[in-house]
């Protein structure tokens, strides 16, 4: 059975920061997949370089993946390039974490001009 990009992400929805209440996916931490027949690699960055829990989430990712049928090996490769920002995170994210959700430009011009 083919490993579908769709069930890895799934199962990085299930991998938290354990210091931000959001999952690493929808963090925006998650750069890139790549499935090579029974390997999947994993390109994510972390909140910020210093962050000490990146091992900790490089871990959870590779034996939850590795869970999956028919996936042999996981590996993470943690990359700074790009840096990571709030902006990445998804709109569920950003207003769980309670930043401000940002206006249609549309509705903005339209304010300015009541």
């Amino acid at each position: 059975m083919a490993i579908k990009k769709d069930q890895v992400v799934e199962i990085l929805k299930q991998c938290y920061d354990p210091e931000i209440p959001v999952d690493l996916w929808s963090l925006g931490l998650i750069y890139d997949i790549k499935i090579d027949e029974n390997i999947v690699n994993i390109t994510m960055s972390l909140t910020t370089p210093g962050c000490g829990m990146g091992q900790y989430m490089a871990e959870d990712i590779k034996t939850k993946v590795t869970g999956l049928d028919g996936v042999e090996e996981t590996t993470v490769n943690v990359t700074f390039d790009p840096p990571w920002n709030p902006e990445m995170m998804a709109d569920e994210a950003k207003e769980k974490l309670g930043f401000s959700p940002v206006k249609a430009q549309s509705e903005t011009v339209k304010k300015e001009w009541e």
